[in-house]
């Protein structure tokens, strides 16, 4: 497939050229570490999103400038976690930025996805308990808990009807689980937390599914066109030998979730996914006034429980960029180059390792050896949509 750019060197010239706004990144916590190849990824996509927009690419924020006046579209490195730190960059709705902005930081994570152990829990501020209710159908049986205590109580509660899964909840892409089977691996897990990070954070404990598929349902906005879409995660190893994200193969259509269903033919597990994903969404919306976002993902784990009943459920939102970012600024591409395109197939790649193969026709995002975590390359492959295919 042609790609609207041939290099990132290429893709900077051409978008320097462009009049107008201007479309920078952003750093949530400048002093925070960020992996070269997050960063390097990052800029990329916000190279791409200034060619689309016609806009210019300014690089890093920096508020001193004030990039000359020009309107800003902001690539934020995570979901901006509160409305006055958004109004405060001149972000007030979701034209404004390629992610998310939330009332309270805790939104942003897989905490909210559970209810606190009772009414005594300790929480943070903002913590609404109707949503845990309002959620109950489309998420996995689980407990949030902001101190090692209630983490106990709830992990003990839990292992009545099988294995646990512990999951910090600020980690990402399956990094830092664990799965307890009884009380004292459970103690254990705790034990080696950090304390204060689970009271500044939390931590998720939830049932453990054998042998899960997990499946993304997301959406995009960019200007006034609207990619939706599902598929399934792919895990990888990574230079460490450690089980992580490696990618998906999604469906892609011009359009909401309506134009997603009727476009394509999800079986009955994915069309399930596809409404608890919405119902997780509208939860949101309805439970945290000053929530927006023109990226969401919602990752879905289906498989089996302790019982061997079949299970379904939303693990946690991603409103910013993502594993299935590239995808996403693939499916912008050519759904912009070509108005008559309503639906693609694309599958995205993290692969590891000094001598890994990418096809010709990929879309490389970033190769390189990042300092933390080795050699790396992340690219997209774009296939034209095919009914038949699963």
């Amino acid at each position: 497939m042609d790609t609207l750019f041939s290099s990132g060197v290429a893709l900077v010239d051409t978008v320097l050229k462009s009049t107008g706004g201007g479309v920078v990144v952003w750093s949530a916590d400048p002093q925070a570490y960020c992996s070269d190849h997050e960063r390097a990824t990052r800029s990329n996509f916000a190279q791409r999103l200034a060619a689309l927009k016609q806009f210019r690419f300014a690089g890093e924020y920096d508020a001193s400038r004030a990039h000359e006046n020009a309107p800003l579209y902001f690539v934020p490195s995570d979901t901006i976690a509160s409305t006055q730190l958004a109004r405060s960059l001149g972000i007030s709705t979701l034209h404004d930025l390629f992610g998310g902005v939330v009332p309270y930081p805790f939104v942003a994570t897989k905490a909210i996805t559970h209810p606190l152990v009772g009414r005594a829990a300790v929480c943070p501020e903002g913590w609404e308990p109707a949503f845990a209710p309002a959620v109950s159908d489309a998420v996995l049986d689980g407990f949030s808990a902001f101190s090692i205590e209630d983490a106990r109580w709830a992990g003990r509660h839990l292992l009545e009807n099988g294995a646990v899964r512990v999951k910090p909840v600020c980690a990402t892409g399956g990094r830092g689980q664990a799965v307890a089977a009884d009380a004292d691996a459970l103690d254990r897990c705790l034990a080696a937390m950090d304390e204060g990070e689970i009271a500044l954070h939390g931590v998720v404990l939830e049932e453990n599914l054998a042998s899960p598929e997990t499946y993304s349902v997301g959406q995009v906005l960019v200007d006034q066109m609207i990619v939706s879409y599902f598929g399934r995660q792919r895990m990888t190893r990574d230079n460490a030998g450690q089980n992580v994200y490696g990618g998906s193969d999604l469906t892609l259509v011009r359009g909401n979730f309506a134009a997603l269903l009727d476009m394509t033919s999800p079986g009955p597990a994915l069309c399930l996914a596809i409404d608890q994903a919405r119902r997780y969404h509208h939860a949101v919306i309805d439970c945290y006034p000053g929530f927006f976002a023109s990226r969401v993902n919602y990752d879905v784990a289906q498989g089996l429980g302790a019982d061997g009943a079949w299970r379904s459920g939303v693990l946690e939102q991603s409103w910013r960029v993502g594993g299935a970012t590239g995808a996403e600024m693939v499916a912008l591409e050519c759904f912009w180059r070509d108005p008559a395109l309503e639906r693609v197939r694309i599958s995205c790649f993290e692969a590891y390792g000094a001598a890994v193969p990418i096809p010709a026709d990929a879309t490389v995002h970033y190769r390189g050896v990042d300092s933390q975590v080795g050699p790396l390359a992340k690219y997209a492959l774009f296939q034209p949509y095919d009914s038949d295919t699963t």
